[in-house]
């Protein structure tokens, strides 16, 4: 059942009395009067009628446990199912003392029992500190709740400031060897297309596709930390010069974990997986730990292709770009590594999409 109580800026100015008693209504009513509007009913439904039309008013409800038409058990157990428990105290009055029904008040969510012949001074005190504290708890619950929000904004700013840092890094490095910086542009595109519309992706919520393609930006970003003489190096590099380049795999990773906005991030892991092991491939023969088969990650392993795929087409300072079908027959037959044959095969199925999309994406740029 929807909760009736919501957040409201109007005064708790109410007590709802609930007994059949005309004496013990109007003995609570003497009571509580001077400082609070009484509401009297004189049965269970009649009660939770008047507690549904005056709830975002109330302070508490004080309930005999003897009625007519509903007693004070089910009238809580009703309370309880439409939620208003946890933000107005409700105060059985009963002169019963039986165990099992003090004990099943108490479960079913009663703030106090109190037993009649009630002692006015003793009534008002132990209501008016349950009020109190209702009120305090309630203020103090906004307070949170505000606070969580703002600090969920902060974050929230954070993380974008992040994402954008690592992003504007991983151009600035595209620059250097790719003409319009656009590699991390066109390497997210090709990761979220293939996820999406490929069994590849299956299981994949689109969340989680959104957050792979993300991750992409960030696979080379540990090239920041390698020398531009080897960045840059037209030629072939030598086998020295190679293991320095590997390294940036695992400097990508660093350099993420050390970015304290982005750690809290759903989109860290991603992006951690993927700057560490988009180099990795299916025989086991990829680096930096040299996983195999399905230790990789799924997001890494389409990020794999797709980066291979791009710089195959994409025209780099130390090549011209092949057609579209000579990188297909690379990546097919081995050459660039072994893939995942699941994923060389939804690959195949839509790689005539992928080559309109490096039509779309040059016709924006």
């Amino acid at each position: 059942m929807k909760k009736l109580i919501e957040k409201c800026d109007s005064p708790r100015d109410t007590i709802l009395i609930v007994d059949d008693s005309i004496v013990s209504r109007a003995s609570l009513k003497s009571i509580f009067g001077k400082d609070y509007r009484v509401l009297e009913a004189d049965d269970g439904l009649s009660g939770l009628d008047m507690l549904k039309n005056a709830v975002e008013r109330l302070a508490a409800v004080i309930l005999d446990i003897v009625m007519p038409r509903a007693d004070g058990i089910q009238v809580l157990r009703i309370m309880g199912q439409m939620g208003v428990l946890d933000q107005l105290p409700v105060f059985l009055i009963t002169g019963e003392h039986k165990d099992e029904v003090l004990r099943e008040a108490y479960e079913l969510g009663a703030m106090d029992i109190i037993p009649k012949p009630v002692i006015p001074y003793v009534v008002e005190r132990r209501v008016k500190s349950v009020i109190e504290l209702f009120h305090s708890r309630n203020n103090l619950n906004d307070i949170i709740a505000e606070q969580r929000q703002a600090l969920m904004a902060q974050a929230e700013q954070l993380y974008e400031y992040g994402v954008g840092m690592i992003e504007t890094l991983s151009t600035v490095i595209e620059f250097k060897h790719d003409e319009s910086g656009g590699h991390v542009r066109r390497l997210r595109a090709i990761t979220t297309h293939l996820l999406r519309h490929t069994a590849f992706g299956e299981g994949l919520e689109n969340k989680e596709i959104d957050l792979i393609g993300m991750a992409a930006i960030t696979h080379d970003v540990g090239k920041i930390a390698i020398p531009d003489h080897i960045l840059t190096k037209p030629g072939r590099l030598t086998e020295e010069e190679f293991e320095i380049m590997k390294t940036h795999t695992s400097k990508g990773a660093d350099l993420l974990s050390s970015i304290t906005p982005l750690r809290d991030q759903a989109f860290y892991a991603y992006a951690y997986d993927v700057a560490l092991h988009h180099h990795e491939r299916w025989d086991g023969k990829g680096y930096p730990d040299r996983l195999m088969g399905d230790e990789i990650s799924t997001g890494a392993q389409t990020v794999a292709l797709a980066d291979v795929y791009d710089a195959l087409v994409s025209k780099r300072c130390y090549k011209n770009p092949y057609s579209f079908d000579e990188a297909v027959k690379m990546i097919i037959s081995g050459q660039c590594g072994a893939f995942n044959p699941q994923l060389l095969r939804c690959f195949l199925d839509i790689e005539g999409d992928l080559r309109r999309l490096y039509s779309n994406l040059a016709s924006v740029s």
